[in-house]
C-alpha cells in the first residue's frame, strides 16, 4: 500500500480539463491517499474523463469512482513504456481494485554448459551467460523430466564440473546406460558434441530428424563392421522412438505455443498456462488471480497477460479460451519483445485439443483451491470456537492472528519473526523479521520483550491495529513476557495465547495458554484447530531460523560466492580480501574480476551473472 498527502488546492474538474491528449500511467487515490488503481492510457484526457460519466462498466468501478480524492499522472513517450510503468506501479503498490497476480520470475530452464563436454542442468536465474538455455517450462517436474529424457538417449552428463575433471573411472549413470562417459575418455569428445548436437536438435522439435541421422550413422557403423558402436545407435534409436510413442501430445511439427483456459466457479477465478516448446508440450501452471470481482474473463485474460508477457518473450502462437477486449495490448507487448504473436480462440485440430486439456486442467486446480479454501474456513471457524470468538463468516474472514518467535544458534546471530493469517490464509507480504541487539546472547525471554514492545507500541500510540490474536511460542515463561509487555503498553492482554509443546515435543500434544486466567486448553491431535495453530506456529519459526541463517552467514561472511561452481575456499577469499567483502565482489566489472589471481576470464563471467 502506498500513502500519499493530497494536494491542498485539488480540483477534479480542472485538473481533467488540463489533462493532456499523451500516452502515460494514472493513479486514483482516495481520501487517506491510498491507491485504488493503476491503469494506463494512449490519451490520458480520454481515459481518465471517462471514469465520471454517467454510465460506468460496472458496479465495481462505480464503487471505486465513488472513493476517489484526487488522481495522479505520468506522461511517458509511447503507449508501450507506459504498459512498463503501468505493470512495474501494480506489483508495487497492489491496489485493491487492479486484478492481481502472483510475481512469480523464477521459470526454470534446461541448461547446456559452454564446456567442451556439455554439462545438462536444471538451470534458475539469469541467461545472459556462456552456455545454451531451452524453456522457460512451466515447472521443474518439466525440466528434469526432459533431462532424463536426453540421459536415456542421448547419454549426456549431468555431473559438476569439478566432478567431471577428477573422474579416473565410470560413475553409475555410465553402468545403468546414462551417461557416454566422457569423463574418462570412453567416448571422443568430437561424438560426445555430436550427441550433444543431436539433443539440442530433438529439444527444437526435429525429432525425426534426428532419428534419420542416428539410423544413418547406424548403417554407416554396420557397413564399417564397428558393431559395437552400431549397437549404441541401435539402443538410441529404439529409445528415441519409445519415448515419442509414450508422449502422446507430441507434436509433428516444431511450434512453440502457448495455451491460455479462464474459467470461474465459487467465488475465484483460474488461469492455466500451458506451455508447447519444439512441438512438445511441456506441462501447465495455474494461477489464482486476486481481486477479480466483477471482472469478466476477457478483462482477467487481458491482466494476465500484460503483467505475465512484459517480462517474458511472447510465442509466435497464443491459443486462449477467449478473446481479448483490447488487442492493442498484445501490439504493446510485441513491441517491446520484437515478436508477432498470432492469437487463436477457435482452434482447430490439436490446438483444440491443447486447449481443451488446459480447460480440464484449470478446472481441477481451481476445485482443489476451493476444497482447500473450505477446508482453511473450518479450521479459523475451530480456532475461533475453542478461543470464545465470534463464528459468523464476515468476522472470520478479517481474523487477524500473529505468530511471533525467537531463533539463534548458542546466542550468535539472535532473530525474531512476526507472520500473519488473515483471510484464512498465511499473508507473507505482511511478514516481519526484527534483528535483536542490547541484550544477553541467547536470553530468549530479553529477545521477546524487544521484539513485543518494537512491534506493539505502534498499536499503543494508535499507528497500527491490535490483532485479534497473538501467538507466542514458547509457553508461560514466553507469555508472561508477552503479559508485561502489554500491561505496560495498556493494551488488551486478552488477545495474548502461549503455545507450549507437550512431552517429548510431540505434534498433538501442544497446550494453549492464556493471558486472563482462562484455564490451558489441550487441543488434541485431531483438532482442525490445533492443525491451524500449528502452522502458524511452524511458520514463525521458519521465518525466524531463515533469517537467523542469513544473518549468521552474513556475520562469517560466508556468502553466495559458495554456490558458483569453480569458487573454492582458496579463489572466495582472494576475492574477498581483494573486493573488501561481498557487496564489493557483487559491484565489480568482470574485467575487476578476472584480475583476481586464480580467476579465469570464463569464470570471472560466471561470478558475475551468479550475483545478479
Amino acid at each position: 500500500m502506498s500513502i500519499t498527502n493530497k494536494p491542498s488546492n485539488f480540483d477534479l474538474s480542472t485538473f481533467l480539463r488540463q489533462l493532456p491528449r499523451l500516452p502515460g500511467v494514472y493513479r486514483h487515490l482516495n481520501a487517506e491517499g491510498e491507491v485504488l488503481y493503476v491503469g494506463k492510457a494512449r490519451d490520458l484526457k480520454r481515459r481518465v474523463s471517462s471514469y465520471f460519466q454517467k454510465s460506468l462498466s460496472s458496479p465495481r468501478i462505480a464503487q471505486m469512482v465513488k472513493q476517489i480524492a484526487w488522481i495522479e499522472t505520468t506522461v511517458t513517450r509511447s503507449e508501450a513504456e507506459a504498459l512498463i510503468l503501468e505493470n512495474n506501479l501494480i506489483k508495487r503498490l497492489q491496489p485493491r481494485y487492479n486484478i492481481l497476480f502472483r510475481d512469480d520470475k523464477s521459470y526454470p530452464y534446461l541448461r547446456f554448459s559452454a564446456h567442451e563436454a556439455p554439462r545438462i542442468s536444471y538451470f534458475r536465474g539469469n541467461t545472459n551467460q556462456p552456455g545454451s538455455f531451452y524453456g522457460p517450462y512451466p515447472n521443474a517436474w518439466a525440466v528434469r523430466d526432459s533431462i532424463q529424457i536426453l540421459q536415456r538417449v542421448f547419454r549426456l552428463r549431468s555431473c559438476e564440473d569439478g566432478v567431471y575433471a577428477n573422474r579416473s573411472r565410470p560413475c553409475l549413470l555410465y553402468q545403468i546406460r546414462r551417461c557416454s562417459a566422457p569423463c574418462v575418455g570412453l567416448i571422443s569428445i568430437e561424438d560426445y558434441q555430436a550427441d550433444v548436437k543431436r539433443a539440442k536438435q530433438f529439444l527444437d522439435g526435429d525429432a525425426q530428424g534426428v532419428l534419420a541421422q542416428i539410423e544413418k550413422k547406424m548403417m554407416i557403423a554396420s557397413e564399417n563392421l564397428a558393431f559395437e558402436q552400431a549397437a549404441i545407435f541401435r539402443d538410441q534409436m529404439k529409445a528415441l522412438a519409445s519415448i515419442l510413442q509414450q508422449q502422446n501430445m507430441e507434436s509433428h511439427g516444431n511450434e512453440d505455443v502457448d495455451i491460455i483456459a479462464v474459467i470461474a466457479a465459487g467465488g475465484r477465478v483460474c488461469v492455466n498456462l500451458a506451455m508447447v516448446r519444439g512441438g512438445r508440450h511441456l506441462g501447465d501452471r495455474a494461477f489464482f488471480p486476486s481481486q477479480t470481482q466483477d471482472m469478466s474473463l476477457e478483462q482477467v485474460l487481458e491482466a494476465f497477460i500484460s503483467q505475465h508477457y512484459i517480462e517474458r518473450p511472447l510465442p509466435p502462437v497464443l491459443v486462449s479460451s477467449h478473446a481479448l477486449t483490447d488487442t492493442g495490448v498484445l501490439a504493446l507487448l510485441a513491441e517491446q519483445s520484437g515478436m508477432k504473436t498470432r492469437v487463436l480462440t477457435r482452434p482447430q485440430g490439436r490446438h483444440k485439443s491443447w486447449l481443451e486439456q488446459a480447460q480440464t486442467n484449470a478446472e481441477l486446480a481451481l476445485a482443489r483451491v476451493l476444497n482447500d479454501s473450505m477446508s482453511r474456513a473450518a479450521r479459523t471457524e475451530a480456532l475461533a470456537q475453542e478461543l470464545g470468538l465470534e463464528t459468523d463468516a464476515e468476522y472470520l474472514e478479517q481474523l487477524h492472528i500473529e505468530g511471533f518467535d525467537i531463533s539463534h544458534t548458542a546466542g550468535e546471530a539472535t532473530q525474531a519473526s512476526c507472520v500473519v493469517y488473515k483471510n484464512h490464509t498465511m499473508q507473507p507480504s505482511l511478514y516481519r523479521r526484527y534483528n535483536i541487539a542490547g541484550i544477553t546472547e541467547g536470553d530468549d525471554y530479553a529477545a521477546m520483550r524487544q521484539v513485543l514492545r518494537r512491534r506493539f507500541e505502534r498499536v499503543a500510540e494508535g499507528l497500527a491495529e491490535l490483532p485479534d490474536i497473538v501467538l507466542i511460542d514458547g509457553g508461560k515463561g514466553q507469555l508472561n513476557i508477552a503479559k508485561a509487555v502489554f500491561a505496560d503498553l495498556g493494551l488488551d492482554q486478552s488477545v495474548l495465547v502461549g503455545v507450549a509443546k507437550g512431552e517429548g515435543r510431540k505434534v498433538g500434544l501442544e497446550t494453549l495458554f492464556f493471558a486472563d486466567e482462562r484455564p490451558p486448553v489441550a487441543l488434541g491431535i485431531g483438532s482442525a484447530a490445533l492443525m491451524l495453530v500449528a502452522e502458524i506456529r511452524d511458520e514463525a519459526h521458519r521465518f525466524a531460523i531463515t533469517g537467523m541463517r542469513a544473518k549468521r552467514a552474513k556475520t562469517r561472511n560466508i556468502s553466495r560466492l559458495e554456490d558458483i561452481d569453480g569458487v573454492g575456499p582458496k579463489r572466495r577469499q582472494r576475492l574477498l580480501m581483494r573486493f573488501g567483502g561481498l557487496a564489493g565482489v557483487s559491484d565489480a566489472s568482470i574485467d575487476d574480476l578476472a584480475s583476481v589471481e586464480g580467476i579465469s576470464r570464463a569464470l570471472a563471467e560466471r561470478i558475475y551473472f551468479a550475483l545478479r
